[in-house]
């Protein structure tokens, strides 16, 4: 049976996969996102804040995959619950780093103008210091979506949802007629799916980031 006929014949099973391994990633990277750019907002105006941040999320980064999942294993059980610890753990250092290097960035003479005009220091965050730095934090999250696309197939060892099933699976039949077909379509769907999201971010970027910023960004 050729490539093209295996997903012919799975492709019911392969979009399921794929919708899975997109959702997983999906809302992993909401609570990554939110959680970095909170550690950000705590520790950005600290100088060893902001560095310990970014070193204990670097520090995630070391352990292996395969590793963490594994020692998640008995902790969360099965499924759901260790792709989502591991997922978020892995996708925060982007969004922290770059977090931290664009609320830094921010010009403090704008700063000061905000203040001068009355502006609360939420205020001054929401509607000043958080949009300029926007577009590195995008940045970050486009990193780590296609990080978490990767290590995502992963958790199919620990029983995780998603397009790494297909992988394993094929791994775990080296030498069948179709486990090479396996590989390849997990593979090739993993692939897909990370170039359709940073497309996505591409286009949310021309829309909340203004023309004037993005010619600054380039």
């Amino acid at each position: 049976m050729s490539f093209w006929e295996y997903v012919a014949s799975r492709h019911q099973q392969l979009l399921t996969d794929a919708y899975q391994h997109v959702s997983a990633v999906f809302q992993c990277m909401v609570i990554a996102t939110a959680l970095g750019v909170l550690i950000a907002l705590v520790s950005y105006r600290s100088g060893w804040a902001g560095n310990l941040a970014i070193t204990s999320t670097a520090t995630i980064l070391t352990i292996p995959s395969l590793a963490l999942i594994g020692l998640l294993i008995p902790v969360v059980g099965l499924g759901v619950p260790p792709t989502v610890i591991a997922l978020v753990l892995y996708g925060l250092l982007p969004i922290v780093r770059n977090a931290i290097v664009g609320l830094r960035g921010v010009d403090p003479a704008l700063v000061d103008a905000a203040k001068g005009i009355g502006m609360s220091p939420a205020a001054r965050l929401a509607r000043v210091e958080l949009p300029l730095a926007w577009p590195p934090i995008l940045t970050g999250i486009r990193v780590s979506t296609q990080m978490l696309m990767g290590i995502a197939a992963i958790a199919a060892y620990a029983s995780g949802p998603g397009l790494g099933n297909e992988i394993f699976r094929g791994i775990a039949s080296l030498g069948s007629a179709n486990a090479l077909n396996q590989v390849l379509a997990g593979t090739v769907g993993i692939v897909i799916l990370a170039l359709l999201f940073d497309a996505a971010y591409v286009l949310l970027g021309r829309l909340t980031i203004p023309r004037g910023i993005r010619g600054r960004e380039h």
